[in-house]
C-alpha cells in the first residue's frame, strides 16, 4: 500500500517566490555595486580614460625635461665655481637692467654638472610663471632662458602635459573633469573590489581572476582580462584616487577644512617679522601656486650667498634649494630644501636681511604625521618620490587603468544581443535592486550615498543624474513594451 503526498500548486508557487525573494535580498548590494559600476564606467569612463592617459605622461616628463631640455640643464663639470652673486649678475646683464624683470629666487645647481636658476617674475606672465635664466655657475655661460612653473619648477614641456592632465587647458571650468575623474574612479574601484570578490568566490576557474587566460575568446576573455588586471592596478587607483581628489577645486577644499578642523596643516615658517606666520601648499608643485608672493623690489645678489650660508649651518643640507629674498619689505629671506626624493628633505630657514639672524626654521621630521603622509602621497603622486622607479610605476599604473576603461567599453559591445539589429550596445544590468533588498540596506545606501555628495560634490550631481537617467530609461522601456503588447 502506497500513500502519495499532494502538495497544492498555489503552495508550491507561494515557496518559489519566497525562495527568489530570498535570493534578491541576500544579493542585493552586489546586484546595486554592479549597476553602479555599470554606469559610472559608461558615463565617467571617458573622464577616467583622458586623466589616465594624460597622467601617464605626466609621470613621465621628468624624465622627458631631462633629455629634451639637457642643454639648458647640464653643463661640463668645472673645478671652478662662481659665488651665487656673480651668477646672478650674469643672468641680470643678460635680461638688462630692466625694471620689469624683478628678481624673484635662485636655485643653485644642486650637483656638479648642473646649471643654476635664476628666476625672475616679468610682466605679462601667467600666475605662477617665472623667467628662468639658467648659468653655469663655472663659468657664468647663459645656457637657456625659459619659462618655468610653479614651486617645481615645471619647463615648457612638462608644463604643457601639467595643464592637460589637470584642465585640458581650459582654466578653471576644464579642472571639473579631472575631479570627476578623480573623485569616480576610487568609488568604482571599489566596487569593482567587491564584484571580484563575488565572483571568485563563486567561480571554479579562480586563476582566471588573477591571470589572463588567453585561450578563451569573445566575451569571457575581454571579461577576464579585465578582471584580471583590475586587481593588479586597483591599489594604484586607489591611491591616485585619493591624492587626485585633494588637488581638485570642491572636494579639495571640504579635504582642506577637515585637514584644518583636525588640526593636520603643514607647518610653515614665519617670514613676517612682526610675527606674523605665513601659509604652506604642499600642491604648489602640481598646480602652480608659490608659497610666497613674489618680491617688490631689488635684492642685493651678495646676500644669496649669505643667506644660503647660514641656513646651511641650520638645517639645510641637501643640494636643491631655493633662495627667496623679502616679498615685502619687513619681512624675511626664506632658504627652502625642495628635494621631493625619498628620504624627504623639505627643512625652511627664515633670515632677517638686516641683522642676519635666523627668526624662524622649519623641519620636516619635526612635522605631525598627517603633513608627512601628505607631502609622501603628493609627491609619489607626481613620480618624485623615488624617482624613475616611482615614474614607472605610475605609467603603468596609468595605463592600467585606461586599458580598463578600454577593456569595459568592449564588454558593453561584445554583450548586445546580435539577434537584435536595432540593439547595438549590451543592456545595463537589471532595474528594481532596492526593491529587494531590507528597509536597513536601503537606509544604509541612501546615507552612504549622502555622505559621499558631501564630501565629493560632482559625484553628488552625476550619481542624482544617473538616478535620473536610469528612471527615463525604465519609463521608456516600459511605455515601448505597452505599446507592442496586443489589447487584451
Amino acid at each position: 500500500m502506497s500513500t502519495t503526498l499532494s502538495i497544492p500548486s498555489e503552495s508550491l508557487r507561494t515557496d518559489d517566490a519566497e525562495g527568489q525573494r530570498h535570493r534578491r535580498q541576500k544579493g542585493w548590494l552586489a546586484a546595486l555595486l554592479l549597476r553602479l559600476h555599470f554606469y559610472a564606467g559608461i558615463l565617467v569612463g571617458p573622464f577616467i580614460l583622458i586623466a589616465a592617459s594624460s597622467g601617464a605622461l605626466y609621470a613621465i616628463a621628468p624624465s622627458l625635461e631631462q633629455v629634451v631640455y639637457k642643454h639648458e640643464l647640464h653643463v661640463p663639470i668645472s673645478s671652478a665655481q662662481l659665488s651665487l652673486a656673480d651668477q646672478i649678475d650674469a643672468a641680470r646683464n643678460y635680461v638688462g637692467g630692466d625694471e620689469s624683470n624683478t628678481l624673484s629666487a635662485v636655485r643653485p645647481a644642486p650637483e656638479p654638472g648642473d646649471t643654476t636658476r635664476v628666476m625672475f617674475q616679468v610682466d605679462g606672465l601667467g600666475e605662477s610663471e617665472s623667467r628662468a635664466v639658467f648659468v653655469d655657475p663655472g663659468s657664468g655661460e647663459i645656457r637657456g632662458d625659459m619659462t618655468v612653473y610653479g614651486t617645481s619648477g615645471a619647463l615648457p614641456l612638462r608644463t604643457w602635459i601639467d595643464h592637460l592632465h589637470r584642465n585640458l587647458h581650459l582654466g578653471d571650468v576644464g579642472r571639473l573633469y579631472s575631479e570627476l575623474a578623480a573623485s569616480w574612479l576610487g568609488i568604482v574601484a571599489l566596487a569593482g573590489l567587491v564584484l571580484w570578490g563575488v565572483r571568485i568566490r563563486k567561480t571554479r576557474r579562480k586563476r582566471e581572476m588573477v591571470f589572463v587566460n588567453l585561450k578563451r575568446t569573445g566575451y569571457r576573455r575581454v571579461f577576464g582580462m579585465h578582471a584580471s588586471l583590475g586587481v593588479w592596478v586597483l591599489l594604484g587607483a586607489l591611491f591616485l584616487s585619493a591624492t587626485g581628489i585633494t588637488w581638485s577645486q570642491h572636494a579639495g577644499a571640504n579635504v582642506s577644512q577637515l585637514r584644518s578642523a583636525l588640526d593636520w596643516g603643514t607647518p610653515s615658517v614665519t617670514t613676517d617679522l612682526s610675527g606674523d606666520e605665513t601659509s604652506v601648499d604642499e600642491h604648489a608643485e602640481h598646480h602652480g601656486a608659490h608659497s610666497h608672493d613674489a618680491p617688490t623690489g631689488a635684492a642685493n645678489p651678495a646676500t644669496f650667498d649669505a643667506v644660503l650660508a647660514i641656513a646651511q649651518r641650520i638645517n639645510v643640507n641637501t643640494g636643491l634649494v631655493e633662495i627667496k629674498p623679502p616679498a615685502s619689505p619687513g619681512t624675511a629671506w626664506v632658504v627652502q630644501e625642495i628635494h621631493r626624493s625619498y628620504p624627504t628633505e623639505v627643512d625652511a630657514v627664515a633670515v632677517d636681511g638686516t641683522t642676519m639672524e635666523v627668526v624662524d626654521r622649519v623641519d620636516f621630521a619635526d612635522f605631525p604625521l598627517a603633513a608627512k603622509l601628505s607631502r609622501w602621497g603628493i609627491d609619489i603622486h607626481m613620480g618624485s618620490m623615488f624617482g624613475l622607479a616611482n615614474q614607472i610605476v605610475l605609467f603603468l599604473v596609468a595605463v592600467g587603468i585606461g586599458t580598463m576603461v578600454v577593456l569595459g567599453y568592449l564588454m558593453w559591445w561584445k554583450r548586445r544581443p546580435t539577434r537584435e539589429p536595432r540593439r547595438l550596445l549590451g543592456a545595463p544590468p537589471r532595474r528594481g535592486i532596492l526593491r529587494g533588498a531590507p528597509w536597513w540596506g536601503v537606509a544604509t545606501a541612501g546615507v552612504v550615498a549622502v555622505m559621499i555628495g558631501f564630501m565629493l560634490p560632482l559625484v553628488g550631481y552625476t550619481l542624482a543624474g544617473f538616478i535620473a537617467l536610469d528612471i527615463v530609461i525604465g519609463a521608456l522601456r516600459s511605455l515601448r513594451a505597452k505599446r507592442a503588447s496586443p489589447p487584451a
